[in-house]
């Protein structure tokens, strides 16, 4: 079958056959949940056309996962009410399951794929998917391919463990290039004719009912029958598709402008506020970027002919577009490359030699301040600056970019250990962050212990050779007092 998605955007899960006789073609829709700008989707189907077949796309949420909460379930839910209105009229049909018991939904995928030519899946490096995906992958008796859609770089473009930003950005100014025009097709069901499946096996509708749009609106804000932590509020924004496009739009037209200069003032909104959005696959790396590049009426004979590694200057648009492309692209993709090549991404032992030593030989140096993990999840510190950032975190689901930095370096400052600090860091961003458990924020909270950064000096306490951050300092650079005074202690509402 000829296909229009580059071949190193597709793998192969098993080594089964397509199953011609089978009724459907199945897309298992995991990570990339949008009906827009999405590879995997645009793979199923070409698959449904090229065997004439009818396209099945399951959604499904479990409630047993890692940090399962009213934050994370509302926030998916929402975009599944988006992509059922979206499919609402297309040749598909739409399965969106939610588990209410652990274990119930289990089976559904695999008797799905009896009926199935072929499963179709996002191959996403992170969190638990990747588990997932190599059990399903023994269940599935035809041919399963995933299929990479996470940035404008393919995961499998290079063998290469990137360790600095500088190095992988060399690269992408060398090799992006061919990738920038195989972008996803915008609505890959666009005069798309398929034939509609007619019945599914009554086996499998009355042990494994899906949930219609109606009762999707009904539960989102009714969370209280799913086995979750209902101590996690929702965040202060929506999920989905259109939540995300209008995020998008917002930032383009009336904060793209200050985002150079503004962006690390915590007083001030400019950031896009599109990393949960693009964790959870409400909106595509793709549409960021073509939007971006739209906006800044972009053309390709703009980029600059030599690469240098130099995070501004090369793609040839606005100071204030470099700057955030360099963020979507080199800082994002540095994290999928992590990822998808080290198993160990989440583990202190994938450190760089240099952090681990100068992190050891300062093990036991003295704490001031040594809180525990409940404390920190409280905000019960000395320090009003990063018990504000803390605060956002819990309340919002979110966190001002800059301040994570400062929010990492005093976990660690805080902490008996570092590996301590590690594993309290994990915790509260994904359990509060809507973009954890992503690449991209592993990547953040491993740069606070030396990943992709390099030995600073002067050697200090606990700290070591590890690059050194302070509230004092912070407050230097940026305007810090209304965020104290917003997320004080009487601000907006309580921690628990």
């Amino acid at each position: 079958m000829h296909s229009k998605i580059s071949p190193l955007r597709i793998r192969t899960a098993n080594d089964n056959a397509i199953q011609p006789q089978g009724q459907f073609v199945l897309y298992w829709m995991i990570a990339n949940r949008r009906t827009r700008w999405n590879f995997s989707l645009q793979r199923a189907v070409e698959w449904a056309q090229d065997l004439d077949k009818p396209l099945v796309i399951l959604e499904a949420l479990r409630c047993d996962y890692r940090w399962a909460s009213d934050r994370l379930h509302r926030f998916v839910i929402q975009g599944m009410i988006d992509n059922a209105a979206a499919l609402r009229k297309d040749p598909v049909s739409y399965l969106p399951y939610l588990e209410r018991q652990p274990g119930d939904g289990s089976g559904f995928l695999a008797r799905l794929a009896r009926e199935a030519c072929v499963v179709v899946a996002d191959d996403f490096p992170c969190f638990f998917l990747p588990r997932m995906i190599s059990v399903a992958s023994k269940q599935i008796p035809c041919r399963f391919e995933l299929v990479d859609s996470n940035g404008l770089l393919p995961m499998r473009a290079t063998d290469k463990v990137f360790l600095r930003a500088y190095d992988f950005r060399r690269y992408l100014q060398k090799e992006l290039k061919p990738h920038l025009f195989e972008l996803p097709a915008a609505d890959p069901l666009t005069k798309v004719r398929l034939p509609k499946l007619e019945t599914m096996p009554s086996e499998i509708t009355k042990r494994w009912p899906t949930e219609d749009e109606e009762i999707l609106r009904e539960l989102v804000n009714n969370l209280d029958e799913f086995p979750i932590d209902h101590s996690v509020g929702p965040a202060l924004f929506d999920g989905g598709q259109q939540a995300a496009t209008h995020q998008l739009n917002e930032f383009l037209n009336k904060r793209l402008v200050h985002y150079a200069d503004s962006r690390n003032q915590p007083q001030q909104e400019v950031a896009s506020g599109l990393s949960p959005y693009l964790h959870f696959g409400h909106i595509s790396a793709h549409e960021v970027f073509a939007a971006t590049m739209n906006h800044e009426k972009w053309t390709p004979d703009k980029l600059a002919a030599k690469a240098t590694g130099s995070s501004t200057g090369w793609w040839g648009v606005s100071e204030t577009a470099e700057s955030f492309l360099d963020e979507l692209i080199t800082w994002r993709e540095l994290g999928y490359n992590m990822c998808s090549k080290r198993d160990d991404y989440a583990r202190y032992s994938s450190l760089p030699d240099w952090a681990q030593a100068t992190l050891a030989e300062h093990a036991d140096d003295p704490r001031e301040h040594v809180y525990s993990l409940d404390e920190f999840e409280s905000a019960h510190t000395h320090d009003e600056l990063w018990n504000a950032a803390q605060r956002q975190l819990v309340r919002e689901g979110r966190m001002h970019n800059y301040l994570r930095m400062l929010w990492g370096k005093k976990i660690l400052e805080w902490s008996p250990t570092p590996q301590d600090a590690l594993a309290v860091m994990i915790e509260l961003n994904n359990k509060y962050a809507v973009d954890g458990r992503n690449p991209n924020s592993y990547s953040g909270i491993f740069w606070v212990l030396g990943r992709y950064d390099r030995a600073w000096g002067p050697e200090r306490p606990i700290f070591g050779k590890i690059r050194y951050m302070s509230s004092e300092n912070t407050a230097r650079k940026v305007k810090v007092k209304e965020y104290i005074k917003k997320y004080g202690p009487n601000g907006q509402q309580d921690l628990f």
